[in-house]
């Protein structure tokens, strides 16, 4: 199968946990664009859109309503109660096949934290596909170094350090994998369903800062992967994963080097030189484009 034809699978996979009526809008489309689609969109009242890397593109002139949206959850939870409410709260799901299904509302607080959302309003669902091969020109220069992954979101940080983490660890190193949110690994019943290697060991659904401690004390690893550094709380687990001399990969928010720089977040990481190098990803002529910089 060609790599198009894989993305267009994925895809429909994705496209499955729709409902039936907006499922059918979606059948319609060629392989060109639905191999380029990165998220499906749903928003009450709007047209179904597919979001690509160009934009989004609407799909007919039907209007989404807020029964399709309770649609798409019940599906995607096995009309499970209990994971719906879980999902709400969270304010996504992660389903078979890695995809994200990503859910906003009215929220209902409690004790100062989110407790429900009610009045669903949209729905996105950021569709799983496996680049591999992404990372191999990275992996070649990266010796034994540890490195963050630049971009803005949707840009392909996630993928491209799945297939980092795959080639690392096939290459016979024991990588460690936070996988908070289960979009790197997409683990169900324990078992990985995107290839990050047979040296991987993986803990999913935990915040990533803890989760990070945990490998660190118990999985030994050479390796630690992080997706998103976005609290201090994940500093500070990778700057004790470096001073046990663990290598780190992880990806961070940020356009450019200079961005993340600046960012104050990131600032003990950079002061203490955890990080080797940084690869950040662009978009020229529609193609994703990665390119390596020295931080040390």
């Amino acid at each position: 199968m060609c790599e198009n034809n894989r993305a267009a699978a994925a895809f429909d996979r994705a496209a499955a946990f729709l409902p039936r009526n907006l499922r059918l809008m979606t059948e319609v489309l060629g392989d060109d664009i639905k191999s380029a689609a990165e998220e499906i969109r749903l928003r009450c009242g709007m047209p179904l859109t597919v979001s690509t890397l160009s934009g989004e593109v609407p799909l007919g002139r039907t209007a989404v309503t807020s029964e399709d949206i309770e649609t798409l959850l019940e599906i995607s939870t096995g009309a499970s109660v209990y994971a719906r409410e879980e999902t709400v709260k969270r304010g996504y799901v992660t389903v078979r096949g890695g995809h994200r299904i990503g859910v906003c509302g009215t929220a209902v607080v409690k004790g100062g934290e989110i407790a429900n959302l009610r009045e669903l309003s949209s729905a996105a669902v950021r569709i799983a596909r496996e680049h591999r091969g992404a990372a191999n020109e990275i992996f070649d220069q990266t010796a034994e170094e540890s490195l963050v992954i630049i971009a803005p979101p949707g840009i392909g940080k996630t993928s491209l350090l799945r297939d980092l983490v795959r080639l690392t660890s096939d290459s016979g190193q024991r990588v460690s994998l936070a996988d908070e949110r289960g979009e790197v690994a997409a683990c169900v019943s324990g078992r990985a369903q995107m290839d990050v290697g047979q040296n991987t060991d993986i803990l999913t659904g935990a915040p990533k800062a803890q989760s990070a401690l945990m490998l660190l004390k118990t999985m030994n690893p050479k390796v630690l992967a992080m997706d998103e550094i976005t609290s201090p709380e994940d500093v500070r687990a990778i700057l004790a994963a470096a001073n046990c001399g663990v290598r780190i990969f992880a990806t961070a928010h940020a356009g450019n080097v200079k961005e993340f720089k600046c960012r104050r977040v990131y600032a003990p990481l950079i002061n203490a030189g955890v990080f080797d190098a940084a690869v950040t990803i662009s978009i020229e002529k529609g193609s994703r484009v990665y390119r390596r910089e020295k931080l040390c």
